[in-house]
């Protein structure tokens, strides 16, 4: 069994940096792609970034280019998302998640293990 734990989230200013850690645990991670997604309530889970299982290949959506990182810790059970320049509109849970094989996927259904989410929250 695969158990995601995401951690980091909290009330930012805009322009504000915030760092998301997701610690997995259960099954070895290093042939596994992980990702981030978002989700404002009432709306679909969107993509945020994603990285491949092996290498360090790595995947955004567009329009949070050059503003979110993904990468992975020296642990290999450790992923995280760096967010900078934080906007209001990136108010929403942050969720990590995995896959079982080391492709990135940039669509939800792809991945098989979810964390509970940690809330994100831009204002002034």
């Amino acid at each position: 069994q695969v158990q995601l734990e995401e951690s980091g989230g909290g009330l930012v200013q805009p322009g504000g940096s915030l760092r998301l850690t997701c610690v997995a645990s259960g099954r070895p991670f290093d042939s596994r792609a992980m990702a981030w997604f978002r989700q404002v309530p009432g709306q679909e889970r969107d993509f945020v970034a994603a990285i491949a299982g092996r290498g360090s290949e790595t995947v955004y959506a567009d329009s949070l280019k050059g503003r979110f990182t993904i990468s992975k810790g020296k642990d290999k059970d450790i992923v995280y998302l760096q967010m900078n320049n934080l906007k209001p509109e990136d108010t929403a849970v942050y969720y990590c998640a995995c896959r079982s094989i080391p492709i990135t996927s940039n669509l939800a259904r792809s991945y098989a293990y979810w964390g509970q989410g940690t809330q994100v929250t831009v204002s002034s």
